[in-house]
């Protein structure tokens, strides 16, 4: 289902306050690690926030994750001072690890294995 531009609206400031949220509160936490916001997504009454993560290196997504669910809480909370005036209600977040970085490296190892026989030529 589209969401609506009321939806986007939101999930555009959230993403931008998220980002704003994780430089600062995890600043020298994730080293080694490429973390970004992939997706937001607002439930049509704006009450959840579905938070798509992408991470890089993918074998780090795990303690990643682990990381953020046990800071959702403050991260709310951040979240509410940031955009408090800007929204009746802060909605709840709920965090996802964007899984399409795995599926690029997987078609990626695939297409670097394949044996691809060359073309014959042929004799007219």
């Amino acid at each position: 289902m589209a969401e609506s531009k009321r939806q986007l609206k939101f999930s555009n400031l959230i993403r931008e306050e998220l980002s704003t949220i994780f430089l600062r509160r995890f600043q020298g936490t994730f080293q080694g690690s490429l973390v970004s916001i992939s997706d937001v997504e607002m439930s049509p009454d704006l009450g959840l926030a579905r938070i798509f993560i992408s991470v890089f290196p993918v074998s780090q997504s795990e303690p990643v994750m682990d990381r953020l669910n046990d800071h959702k809480g403050q991260i709310r909370g951040d979240l509410g001072r940031a955009i408090g005036k800007e929204v009746r209600i802060i909605p709840e977040l709920a965090f996802f690890n964007d899984s399409t970085a795995e599926s690029a490296d997987r078609i990626d190892k695939i297409i670097d294995n394949l044996v691809i026989p060359p073309e014959e030529e042929e004799n007219e």
